[in-house]
């Protein structure tokens, strides 16, 4: 296995060998849990495999919150566990189940006297409909996942892709109000997560117009205009999307019905964003539509390309764990680490490529492209 090597990397890999087949041994399981230094790494270790073991359940624990409303329900204040049982309409000793299983997750806290409060981890989700829109949204997912095996024979085509209608080969162009109605819904709901993200990252006001391609109802360029009302604004999506009505997008903004796969995208902004989109798509598709975007920016125009990345530091599992089965579920595109992006983008004609900061890299990176 490791004969194709040579050097300290052939010994490298021998070494690795060894010490997969020795943690492997029960004997040495047990030695490690009693010997005192390695008696703390043997715990975290066990307590790691075991939170991948129950992590779904966990995450019905936060499913179950979301669906009763319990954060919203907590944010002006503890209540008794009794009137939490009544508003949800459990038993109390449901309630007191759920919210034993909650306290453990961080979710929740107990605050004496039999109160309940938020936790450190329920307290982001007070009014975050974004959040719980993907907790709610996930169900799709689950159902997919009930048979992982069958799914990476069959590669997408389940509960999952039917939600995302536009995945599939087919003109997308044809796609029906209702057909877009719920994904748009969902993509407008969990903006604030990464807007407000890009807009710190980056300075707006270095331009004239921006063009958000696949931006949905416009959510994305209603919190650029709220920021910057000097700013021309430009929407590109599904003629279905864009027909939809767009709460908080301003009048003057201009909207483009077509398929970036089929269609050339609309002229006249300096700057061209493409939020959450690349991700769902795979590499040829990826491959038009950056070309299609550096054909319509003007010399000195900008890209900006903001979505999650695999291999981000300290959020690995967000990219090749997540992600990677949940296109996999959908039935296109792939989680691309910031270096494959950029290769994609200067295949594309873009220069001077580079990443911005942001806050939460794990919610949104973003690379910046230049055209000359």
């Amino acid at each position: 296995m490791a004969g194709h090597l040579k050097g300290p990397a052939r010994w490298l890999a021998q070494a690795t060998v060894w010490r997969d087949r020795l943690i492997a041994r029960p004997s040495f399981q047990r030695w490690a849990r009693r010997f005192a230094p390695t008696r703390p790494i043997a715990r975290r270790r066990a307590g790691a495999l075991f939170d991948l073991m129950a992590g779904f359940v966990y995450s019905q624990v936060l499913l179950a919150c979301v669906r009763l409303e319990v954060f919203d329900l907590l944010a002006d204040g503890p209540q008794p566990l009794p009137v939490l049982a009544a508003v949800w309409r459990l038993p109390e000793p449901a309630a007191r189940r759920l919210v034993d299983a909650a306290v453990a997750l961080r979710l929740l806290a107990w605050r004496g006297a039999g109160c309940v409060g938020l936790g450190p981890l329920g307290a982001p989700l007070v009014g975050n409909a974004g959040l719980a829109a993907m907790v709610l949204h996930h169900g799709a997912l689950y159902e997919d996942l009930q048979d992982p095996v069958a799914l990476l024979h069959r590669d997408g085509g389940g509960a999952l892709a039917g939600y995302w209608p536009y995945a599939g080969d087919g003109d997308a162009r044809g796609l029906a109000s209702e057909q877009v109605a719920a994904y748009t819904a969902l993509m407008a709901a969990s903006q604030p997560l990464v807007a407000g993200e890009i807009l710190d990252a980056y300075d707006f006001r270095r331009h004239r117009c921006v063009l958000d391609v696949a931006g949905g109802d416009g959510s994305f360029l209603a919190a650029v205009a709220e920021r910057h009302p000097a700013l021309q604004l430009q929407l590109f999506d599904l003629p279905a999307v864009v027909a939809r009505p767009a709460p908080g997008l301003p009048q003057r903004a201009a909207r483009f019905g077509g398929d970036f796969r089929l269609d050339p995208l609309p002229t006249g902004a300096d700057l061209l964003t493409l939020v959450r989109v690349v991700h769902d798509h795979d590499d040829d598709t990826v491959r038009r539509l950056l070309r299609a975007a550096w054909q319509a920016l003007p010399p000195g125009g900008v890209l900006l390309l903001a979505e999650p990345m695999a291999g981000t530091p300290g959020a690995q599992a967000m990219g090749d764990a997540y992600f990677g089965f949940y296109l996999l579920a959908m039935g296109r595109g792939r989680p691309r680490t910031a270096a494959a992006l950029t290769a994609l983008l200067a295949e594309a004609g873009f220069e001077r490529i580079r990443p911005l900061r942001t806050g939460i890299p794990l919610q949104c990176s973003i690379l910046r492209g230049c055209k000359s």
